[in-house]
């Protein structure tokens, strides 16, 4: 049987702010990325969030992004490949703290929002964010967007890697995300978001905004957590690939 795996973007609550369904959510899921402070989450949250995880048994990752709190890590900022892997260390290491403190072990690692989508295109941020990476932990799984920049880097040095795509984002025509400033770049509508996901699991494949087809290959499969139908979404996407006699499993399962 075939295996993918399903991970959302957890741990995004910040002080009195509460964000996401993530009670709800974890024990639907295969693998979770936890914020780890500079986009979301603060101290308390990273160790309910990590303790909400293992006890459901799921894949726990870092899900570092930008020091920018009040822009949730989704604007650009202009660092050298150096900073940035600085500051994928630094917020491993506060995630490990919690991890370890709790007994279960980190599996992979996702960036976030802004850092995300610029490692996507540029290769010298990518290998330097994989080999920061590496460096904490080379056993630990880089999740990068299929077909990515992200992805090469890690190939290259041998880090393991997973390729994501995603459930309720739509694609341009390279294979990058739509900008969230643009319209329709996230995806509402369930049906469209589950049709979009049995199509990339069993046929490689996706339309972009502008109608032209796309190859793409996923390891695993997101859904945002602050979508309001993240839940929906979730609970459908297990349904539609079981019915299509996929299993969802931990990425460790899925990465060998």
């Amino acid at each position: 049987m075939a295996k993918i795996d399903l991970n959302c973007d957890l741990g995004e609550s910040f002080g009195a702010y509460t964000m996401g369904m993530d009670d709800k959510v974890i024990p639907l899921i295969s693998s979770c990325n936890i914020a780890c402070g500079y986009h979301a989450s603060d101290p308390l949250v990273m160790q309910k969030t990590v303790a909400m995880a293992a006890q459901a048994g799921i894949g726990i990752g870092a899900h570092p992004g930008f020091p920018d709190l009040m822009g949730f890590g989704r604007r650009n900022m202009t660092v050298s490949p150096a900073e940035a892997a600085a500051y994928i260390t630094y917020q491993l290491g506060a995630l490990y703290a919690f991890a370890k403190s709790a007994c279960v072990p980190l599996q992979h690692v996702k960036p976030h929002g802004a850092l995300y989508n610029m490692a996507g295109k540029d290769y010298k941020l990518a290998l330097a964010i994989a080999k920061a990476v590496q460096a904490f932990d080379p056993s630990l799984i880089l999740m990068g967007l299929a077909g990515s920049e992200s992805v090469k880097a890690a190939q290259d040095i041998g880090l393991p890697v997973a390729r994501e795509v995603f459930a309720d984002r739509a694609y341009m025509p390279d294979g990058s995300l739509v900008p969230r400033s643009r319209e329709g770049a996230v995806i509402h509508d369930e049906e469209v978001a589950i049709s979009r996901v049995v199509r990339m699991v069993k046929e490689h494949r996706v339309t972009a905004i502008d109608g032209t087809e796309i190859e793409i290959v996923p390891d695993s499969i997101c859904v945002h957590g602050d979508n309001e139908k993240a839940l929906t979404f979730v609970t459908q996407i297990r349904s539609a690939l079981a019915a299509e006699g996929v299993e969802i499993a931990p990425l460790a399962e899925v990465v060998k």
